[in-house]
């Protein structure tokens, strides 16, 4: 009996033992948190802004109808690529030619009234009054000189005093008759010098007003000034058109715009010529490349983003890009070649900005400060403080200190 005693005595230490060290041993468990690890890498570090965009042609010709009319004649159909100087559609400018042979008429009299204000009155009326004037001159010229003969005649009693008195008469009368005619010439040429700047403005008048319908009859044929592609075509033979509608669209669609929306707080890091990919929901799988072309000057608003409008000049060789089409933007602003890179999840940041990890030397963690570079969405690009090979600490529950011993478990 005594030796069963103590074989149950022996069994109950042996059970407490076991328990004390299971107890201890779940104790020490929770005191050493367990801890993610992972190893700091090295690669090609890319950090990139995504953001949608609008294709737009590169140059585009938009033929707009000059004059409210008909479409006549449509000769060619949408998507159609196009030749230099190809006749697209026409439209009926039957009225503007009536209305531009009245024009050319006017103007050619107006013309003729301000050559004729410039010579100082009609040619007919100016001739007229030229050799009236001569005739009268002569006429005087030839009254003078009877005169002196007279005078000597009847000095020498040759001549009778009635005929003196009447070549006088005659002599006053022709003066007068002269005087009158110089005084016509006079008033006909102030008269024609104050026509000749209204003269002159009609003439301007008459001639913008003929160039603007020989405009109007010249657009009403709309041709291609490029090669390129048709690539909107709104109106048909038989449609009414108003001054400013649109009459079709042209442009060289192997190379094009797109206009790219970036998100205010990115566009800091934008350069003219960064790489540029761009992917279109409708071709899955296809990618477009390109360069940034021009920054924004502003900040605009976009529903409920504000953004800065970026231009990037992209290849599309085969076309497929097509022109007002929503696409998605990438846009890689830096690049880092074999950069040492950590995760951005075992990165932390104090109250007063620098950053630091949690080294893990194989039982241990320690703080260590690093200077970081470029990051994307998932690294950071470590400057300093940490080598190759070396592994942190990614994010836990419990509180971590300098020299606390940890318990491995390997990042995902």
């Amino acid at each position: 009996m005594a030796e069963k005693r103590n074989r149950t005595k022996l069994g109950i230490v042996i059970v407490l033992v076991l328990a004390v060290l299971v107890i201890a041993s779940l104790a020490m468990r929770r005191k050493v948190p367990v801890v993610p690890i992972v190893e700091v890498t090295r690669e090609d570090l890319l950090v990139s802004i995504t953001s949608n965009g609008k294709v737009e042609p590169i140059d585009p010709q938009i033929a707009r109808a000059e004059f409210q009319t008909f479409v006549d004649k449509v000769l060619v159909t949408e998507g159609q690529a196009v030749r230099r100087g190809e006749t697209i559609l026409t439209l009926d400018s039957a009225d503007i030619r009536s209305q531009l042979a009245r024009a050319r008429a006017d103007l050619l009299s107006a013309q003729n009234d301000l050559q004729n204000a410039r010579a100082g009155g009609p040619p007919e009326q100016m001739a007229q009054l030229h050799g009236d004037l001569k005739a009268a001159e002569v006429q005087v010229a030839n009254l003078e000189s009877t005169q002196q003969a007279l005078e000597d005649l009847v000095a020498k009693h040759a001549a009778t005093q009635d005929d003196l008195r009447q070549n006088q008469e005659n002599l006053a009368k022709a003066r007068a008759h002269l005087q009158a005619l110089e005084a016509k010439k006079k008033d006909l040429q102030q008269r024609s010098a104050d026509t000749v700047e209204a003269a002159g403005l009609r003439v301007n008048q008459e001639q913008e007003l003929a160039d603007s319908l020989e405009e109007k009859v010249r657009s009403a044929t709309v041709v291609s000034e490029t090669n390129g592609t048709l690539y909107s075509l709104p109106v048909h033979a038989g449609d009414f058109v108003k001054v400013g509608d649109t009459l079709a669209e042209m442009a060289d669609l192997s190379h094009v715009r797109v206009r790219a929306f970036i998100d205010e707080p990115d566009l800091g890091l934008l350069e003219p010529s960064q790489s540029v990919e761009v992917t279109w929901d409708a071709k899955p799988g296809r990618t477009w490349t390109g360069l940034t072309e021009q920054l924004p000057k502003q900040v605009v608003a976009r529903g409920m983003r504000s953004v800065g409008e970026v231009l990037c000049s992209i290849d599309n060789n085969q076309m497929e890009l097509l022109p007002n089409t929503n696409v998605q933007v990438e846009i890689r602003v830096r690049e880092r070649r074999n950069a040492l890179v950590v995760p951005r999840g075992a990165v932390r940041e104090t109250s007063r900005g620098r950053r630091y990890v949690w080294v893990f030397d194989g039982q241990r963690v320690h703080r260590r400060e690093i200077t970081v570079g470029v990051a994307n969405a998932s690294n950071y690009e470590v400057l300093s403080g940490l080598a190759d090979e070396q592994r942190v600490a990614e994010p836990v529950d419990q509180k971590l200190k300098d020299g606390m011993a940890v318990q491995v478990r390997e990042a995902q």
